[in-house]
């Protein structure tokens, strides 16, 4: 059976393993991840940013927490609503943002669309968007890390509807069989594009994790510190040669599936009883208890989105000669990172 992991109270403490330091670096992540988001809208209405843009606006404690719960040598697969786990790595805000607007200096400089990007360098897989496909790009690479006794752990993300297709049922049932170091975060932020979770399935998703030989455990999505817990226990099973573990996070998506979504599928009563479960606000308010001036770090993630703005603002669009660069690979460069890159995340206990 899955097993149930309820948030502490507000103010409460979920975990003995963060410091005071890493709580409020926790804060610092989910601040820059909903400003950079919300920059990126506003950019997006000014003709700024082409395409459709996807946010991950009241998901924030989801991709922050379990990335801080990695280290440095673990692969993340990541998808278009966890831009927290780029930032744990060390993506800039201005990166970010030129890739967003097409830009030079972006991930991808300007070779991929608006959130499909991903620096190898930092352990970061590129997404695409079948979703769950990424599942099984994590599941190969744990099956890689297992085949070469290498202590890594590999770590995805999708949401509620994708637990309905084939990939996810295929990479559950190989990585239960195989034992892989893989964790699997399912983000049940209770729709599937306008589809309520209550018309998906008939039971839920974390309750098959169990059928596939591995335990499912339900987590407060909205808390960032019991997401960082249960991650950190789970990548604790991988390296021990446990196997897999599903991780359910209960959210709430709280913009609609994108820019061109207005969401009035959800009832009105639904988004104001998740409003009053922002992830960011119970951060924020455990931190005041313990006598942290969260209003001064509000204002410096408020100034570092205004300089990378204006940073990105000033990068200049990539060559169209260069359109052809780097399709296929013509060189002895090995196409990897080193697993050495720095970051600022918990990192399995090692600083």
């Amino acid at each position: 059976m899955a097993t149930k992991t309820a948030g502490a109270d507000p103010a409460g403490v979920v975990t003995e393993h963060l410091t005071l330091e890493d709580r409020v670096a926790l804060l610092r992540y989910m601040l820059l991840m909903r400003g950079i988001e919300e920059r990126a809208m506003n950019l997006y209405r000014q003709g700024k940013v082409p395409g459709s843009f996807y946010d991950g606006f009241g998901q924030e404690a989801v991709s922050v927490g379990s990335t801080f719960a990695m280290s440095a040598q673990d692969r993340l697969c990541i998808l278009h609503r966890d831009l927290g786990g780029h930032l744990v790595r060390g993506v800039t805000p201005a990166r970010i943002l030129a890739q967003y607007m097409g830009r030079a200096d972006g991930i991808t400089n300007g070779r991929d669309g608006n959130v499909h990007f991903g620096d190898h360098r930092l352990g970061c897989v590129g997404m695409v968007s079948m979703l769950p496909d990424m599942m099984l790009v994590a599941t190969g690479m744990a099956m890689a890390f297992k085949l070469r006794h290498e202590k890594r752990c590999a770590i995805t993300w999708f949401g509620d509807g994708s637990t309905s297709r084939g990939d996810f049922h295929e990479a559950m049932n190989w990585a239960g069989v195989q034992r892989l170091p893989v964790i699997f975060v399912l983000e049940n932020n209770q729709y599937a594009y306008s589809t309520p979770t209550t018309s998906q399935f008939a039971v839920d998703p974390v309750e098959r994790a169990a059928t596939y030989g591995f335990p499912g455990e339900t987590v407060d999505g909205n808390d960032v510190e019991a997401m960082f817990e249960a991650t950190r226990r789970a990548r604790e099973r991988a390296l021990a040669g446990d196997g897999p573990t599903l991780l359910e996070a209960v959210t709430m998506r709280m913009h609609g599936h994108a820019a061109h979504d207005d969401m009035k599928y959800v009832p009105k009563e639904q988004v104001e009883e998740w409003r009053k479960k922002d992830p960011i606000d119970r951060q924020e308010t455990r931190l005041r208890e313990a006598g942290v001036d969260t209003l001064a770090i509000r204002e410096e993630i408020a100034a570092a989105i205004d300089e990378g703005t204006q940073e990105a603002l000033a990068n200049p669009m990539p060559d169209p000669a260069t359109a052809t660069d780097r399709l296929f690979h013509d060189g002895d460069e090995i196409l990897l990172g080193d697993g050495n890159a720095p970051w600022s995340g918990f990192a399995g206990g090692a600083r």
